[in-house]
């Protein structure tokens, strides 16, 4: 083998090494999972044995969840909808050829708080032409949400969007102007109106617009169905399509849509699953969250 030969083979050897060290923290490293919680709008983890070469595929309820590679073994991210009820859940499991499995999982109750708002009355008592909107923006929302792609998130232990007291904690039973209406599905969280919102992780912006509800809002997707989404923002900084890393100006804090003053709705879904944002938060930042 001449020189200009050894030196092409030692070329496509070291970016073939250099390829696989890339490769090797998505499929070899320890994951910080989201803190397990087998409650309605929890977060529930369980490992999968299993080659690292092919991906068990998990769901429930007809939607695809999170399945990462974790040292030797696969480990599932499944989000638990809040309408669940305490007792038995199953999830479907299929790993290669071998038949498909069904595993049941022990969901336990939890009491949430009881919030009472009083808000403009055109968010409660929505007229026809403004009940046409909502119903219009229901399938782009529930799009975004249900996102899932094979890209692996850069974290599981997602970064408060802005910093601030917890206004308004996940699975609150709200009344408006004394009128019930659906769990929060999300966190608010009480900021000054222009305060810079930042990306809690990597990720692709989705979709973005302005919404009778929700207000001026973003959504992005983080991967493997982890999508987040922002509302009743004051302005938005970014467009469909765009990549942003952990940190970046995504926005400022508003108060559009059905609010009671300047806040971030932050909402994240796992399957198609809104699910508690406080499990995604290191232990220590969610207790402080939740105590201001």
């Amino acid at each position: 083998m001449n020189l200009r030969a050894k030196l092409k083979r030692s070329q496509v050897l070291g970016f073939l090494a250099s390829a696989c060290m890339v490769a090797l923290p998505a499929f070899g490293k320890t994951l910080q999972l989201p803190q397990n919680s087998a409650v309605p709008g929890g977060v529930l983890t369980f490992k999968l044995e299993g080659p690292a070469e092919r991906v068990p595929v998990v769901t429930y309820d007809g939607h695809r969840a999170m399945v990462l590679r974790d040292n030797d073994h696969w480990t599932a991210v499944v989000g638990i909808p809040l309408s669940v009820q305490p007792g038995q859940m199953v999830v479907d499991i299929r790993n290669g050829d071998a038949a498909p499995e069904k595993r049941e999982f022990e969901i336990k109750d939890k009491k949430y708080n009881v919030q009472r708002l009083k808000v403009a009355k055109k968010h409660v008592d929505v007229v026809e032409q403004d009940l046409t909107r909502v119903n219009s923006e229901k399938s782009r929302i529930q799009g975004a949400l249900g996102t899932f792609t094979d890209v692996i998130p850069s974290s599981l232990r997602l970064v408060q969007p802005v910093p601030g007291p917890r206004s308004s904690s996940y699975g609150s039973r709200r009344f408006f102007n004394d009128q019930p209406r659906n769990p929060h599905t999300g966190m608010d969280i009480a900021a000054p109106l222009g305060t810079p919102i930042a990306a809690p992780a990597d990720g692709r912006v989705l979709d973005e617009g302005d919404f009778f509800f929700n207000g001026n809002t973003v959504f992005i997707d983080h991967g493997q169905g982890l999508v987040t989404m922002y509302c009743h923002m004051s302005q938005i900084a970014v467009k469909p399509g765009q990549e942003v890393k952990a940190g970046e100006v995504i926005g400022k804090i508003g108060a559009t849509g059905r609010v009671t003053g300047p806040h971030l709705h932050w909402g994240v879904t796992l399957n198609h699953t809104m699910v508690d944002p406080a499990l995604f938060l290191e232990p220590e930042a969610a207790k402080a969250a939740s105590a201001k």
